[in-house]
């Protein structure tokens, strides 16, 4: 019987760089997260420091995850290292593969610059990309593409920092933020009753060691308050929260607040939509049962696009939110193929 992972030879295999990288942006953050952080980034076999220089292609984990998580092999799951190996020996152009690490207390950042969590956009677009410029052979050209927070991440930092990268992709993306967070917020009500308020709940996630589906959903319900409803002065999280915590009552004026940074909702802001439309490429794909909705949301983007004029490739697949990371071969390929045209 073949096996799922077969090996290639060791001259076909790229090479994996820890960079320890000091972070200005990242001091002093809000929720004292450190600003010393691990940049991991894969030059493909043949790389050589005085050839060509190549694309980079930036890679976004979703919530909970990290840099250094993407290169780990699961059961059913090769890493993301392997699947750029096998990808480049089957003749797609060859990329430099560059992976962040932006966790925080709160699971995640969202990949924005927020007075609530830190300046995680600006740590991408100005410290991570000059780094890589500094110690590869890097041509310029950059994309970048993540699955769940990671593609939102995409979507934004194209979005607000026009001519960084060239190409995107999102898997299923946080998009129709109506639909994929209002079903969160009663997990938020419950899970801080449960642990007895809000402070009492937040910390004792980092000491205890089983966390419900529940708990988790709670806690990126708080990381998204943190990065799109900031309030530098409010304890003992600088945000606001679009529920009340005791009664479960919804603020729909807050919500809808919140809902202003959807990519769907920001398409109606010129300068934001004409960032994605001088894209060389725009890929969003999601499974056809995204038990987030992130397909409809998808579709809602889209569609988007297309009214304003805005070329992309949409491709819907049967499955859901989870076991996804067979996509990133997709994207890796689109993205590498149109940057290195």
């Amino acid at each position: 019987m073949p096996s799922p992972f077969p090996s290639l030879p060791s001259d076909r295999r790229g090479e994996i760089h820890r960079i320890d990288l000091d972070s200005k942006v990242l001091q002093d953050n809000p929720l004292g997260d450190p600003h010393r952080r691990d940049l991991f980034v894969y030059t493909p076999p043949d790389y050589r420091a005085d050839g060509p220089g190549l694309p980079a292609i930036m890679v976004l984990p979703g919530f909970t995850g990290t840099g250094e998580k993407l290169l780990a092999r699961g059961f059913t799951d090769a890493s993301i290292a392997t699947r750029a190996d096998r990808l480049i020996a089957d003749g797609v152009p060859p990329f430099l593969m560059v992976m962040p690490d932006c966790m925080t207390r709160l699971g995640g950042s969202q990949y924005v610059d927020s007075p609530g969590l830190g300046s995680y956009a600006t740590y991408l677009v100005d410290e991570v990309r000059g780094a890589v410029h500094d110690q590869f052979n890097a041509s310029g050209k950059w994309g970048v593409t993540g699955h769940s927070s990671g593609g939102f991440g995409a979507i934004h930092l194209a979005m607000k920092h026009p001519g960084a990268f060239q190409a995107i992709a999102s898997h299923a993306g946080d998009l129709g933020f109506d639909l994929s967070y209002l079903a969160d917020l009663p997990k938020l009500v419950s899970a801080v009753d449960a642990h007895g308020g809000l402070e009492a709940f937040i910390d004792g996630f980092w000491i205890r060691r089983n966390h419900s589906g529940r708990d988790v959903a709670a806690l990126m319900m708080l990381c998204v308050c943190c990065a799109y409803l900031p309030d530098p002065g409010a304890s003992p999280l600088p945000c606001r929260i679009p529920v009340n915590l005791e009664s479960g009552e919804v603020d729909f004026p807050m919500l809808r607040e919140l809902c202003e940074m959807d990519p769907i909702v920001r398409l109606h802001d010129a300068k934001e939509a004409d960032a994605l439309r001088a894209l060389d490429l725009i890929f969003i794909d999601a499974g056809s049962r995204d038990e987030y909705n992130l397909h409809l949301g998808a579709r809602r983007f889209v569609s988007g696009l297309s009214a304003a004029g805005i070329s992309y490739v949409h491709e819907e697949f049967v499955g859901g939110h989870r076991g996804m990371a067979w996509r990133y071969a997709v994207s890796l390929t689109h993205i590498a193929e149109v940057l290195s045209e």
